[in-house]
């Protein structure tokens, strides 16, 4: 056998006797050999999962320092008004004010309010609507209606039915009637005697302009009626008339 050809046996028997359990070379095991040195500390991993809150713990021991104040809450429904305290005592007088014709204010007020009532008098005036007698102001608004109507209209603006109590103011309240060429009610009515008239405010009538003949209504007709040419008639508080205040 060639030196080639038992090498090439040699080569195959080998790993055969191993891989069937035969040890050819039995040793024993050698000594450990000493352990290196530590190698350099590894990255910082990735942060884990946020855990679940843990139970609260036991409360603290009494006297301990408050903890913060909490947020504010919403704002809770309005409670019901109290009950109204006492009045208080009255506080000492103050310094006394300038008289009224000294204080400029007042008197530039007072001015311009005077104006634009001045103003509005005229324009009534040129309208017709109003007139002067005296310290007296009649005025009519045009409309007709019952007795009863025309003192409540009156009344709620500052006047009472106009009431002549001399020719002058009788002739003025004319002007009106003639104007819108109808009747107009006057402030009288018939007290409980027939014939007998009285002022709104109870007083007797003392001064008349009676058409001839009147007043014939005997107590059914407890009203004042002023014809076209000034003159008076007794008549019925329901009929529609001209409304004519004075102030």
């Amino acid at each position: 056998m060639t030196l080639f050809s038992l090498v090439l046996t040699l080569t195959l028997l080998v790993p055969s006797l191993v891989m069937g359990g035969m040890d050819l070379c039995s040793g024993s095991p050698g000594i450990p050999g000493t352990p290196g040195a530590p190698g350099l500390p590894g990255r910082d991993g990735r942060d884990g999962i946020k855990g679940d809150p843990g139970p609260p713990g036991p409360m603290g021991p009494s006297g301990g320092l408050p903890g913060l104040p909490g947020k504010d809450g919403l704002s809770g429904a309005p409670g019901s008004a109290g009950e109204r305290g006492e009045k208080g005592e009255k506080g000492e007088t103050g310094p006394p004010g300038l008289p009224a014709y000294l204080d400029e204010e007042l008197q530039s007020v007072l001015q311009d309010f005077r104006h634009h009532i001045l103003q509005s008098m005229g324009v009534l005036n040129l309208q017709g609507t109003m007139l002067h007698v005296g310290k007296k102001v009649f005025s009519t608004n045009g409309q007709s209606m019952n007795f009863q109507g025309i003192n409540e209209i009156c009344a709620k603006a500052g006047g009472t039915i106009a009431t002549p109590r001399n020719e002058e103011e009788n002739s003025a309240i004319m002007n009106f009637v003639k104007k819108y060429n109808t009747y107009a009610y006057l402030g009288l009515t018939e007290g409980k005697t027939p014939g007998e008239f009285y002022y709104l405010n109870g007083s007797l009538v003392e001064y008349t302009n009676w058409y001839p003949g009147e007043p014939a209504g005997k107590g059914l007709e407890p009203c004042v009626e002023m014809y076209t040419d000034g003159t008076w008639n007794d008549r019925s508080c329901l009929q529609y008339r001209l409304a004519i205040c004075e102030f």
